[in-house]
């Protein structure tokens, strides 16, 4: 195999790495985004009824807010958080795979023939 079939190889070969893995980052950016949304959701639902809380004096009202929604509205917005700080992680780490491939390819592309 000469040097510039060698090379193209190589080139082609990084090219479809980088495409999977480019695949992979989309659809982790997709997540996010969706988790996103629904965190912003969970945060207005769970600050809304924090709010109540503390407007409210009846504590009969208070223990029925807190049973219904305001524990629930936590619980699903601290799951939240920790799954955007989950995909913020792959999101970084797969980023970085795209990084390399590009700096790999570039020092191939630089290596005279």
């Amino acid at each position: 195999m000469d040097e510039m079939t060698k090379q193209s190889y190589i080139q082609k070969s990084l090219e479809e790495w980088k495409e999977d893995i480019s695949e992979v980052l989309s659809q982790i950016n997709q997540e996010y985004e969706e988790v996103k949304q629904e965190l912003r959701v969970y945060a207005y639902k769970y600050s809304i009824t924090k709010q109540v809380i503390q407007s409210t004096v009846n504590e009969e009202i208070i223990k029925t807010i807190r049973q219904r929604y305001h524990i629930p509205f936590e619980e699903k917005y601290e799951k939240l958080k920790e799954a955007i700080r989950d995909l913020e992680e792959k999101r970084r780490v797969f980023q970085m795979f795209v990084d390399k491939i590009d700096e790999v390819t570039r020092k191939e592309t630089a290596k005279p023939v």
